[in-house]
């Protein structure tokens, strides 16, 4: 992994965890949403909420969009949870996204258990 991305992953993380602990794990996901935005910006990092995100077929062609919870310096897509426990789909959500959006690093974030859950991923971006 790059030193920025992996600067950026470790940054996301802290500043993730010090949110669950202040805040616990009984809010709706918009609530975390805003609060690590807020954060990340004081850290003075770009961070973008509701960020639409282009949506690519395999040929290139753009096939629609979605809106990532938070987009970090246009290379880490933020997906958040307030649920639990993270289940399976939640997985094959964060996976799908950078696929189809051709971004190579995401995190899952998990604010609603009562143990911290946070998950990385990354993707190759050459052919198979």
């Amino acid at each position: 992994m790059e030193p920025k991305i992996k600067d950026l992953c470790d940054r996301v993380r802290q500043t993730s965890y010090y949110i669950h602990v202040y805040h616990g794990h009984g809010h709706l996901e918009k609530v975390y949403e805003n609060a690590l935005a807020h954060r990340l910006r004081k850290l003075g990092l770009k961070a973008e909420q509701q960020r639409e995100i282009d949506v690519f077929d395999e040929d290139g062609t753009p096939i629609g969009h979605y809106f990532a919870d938070i987009l970090v310096e246009d290379i880490l897509i933020l997906e958040l949870k307030a649920v639990k426990k993270l289940a399976p789909e939640h997985t094959a959500q964060i996976l799908g996204y950078l696929k189809s959006a051709k971004l190579e690093h995401g995190l899952l974030i998990n604010f609603g258990s009562y143990q911290f859950e946070i998950r990385k991923f990354a993707r190759s971006q050459s052919p198979r």
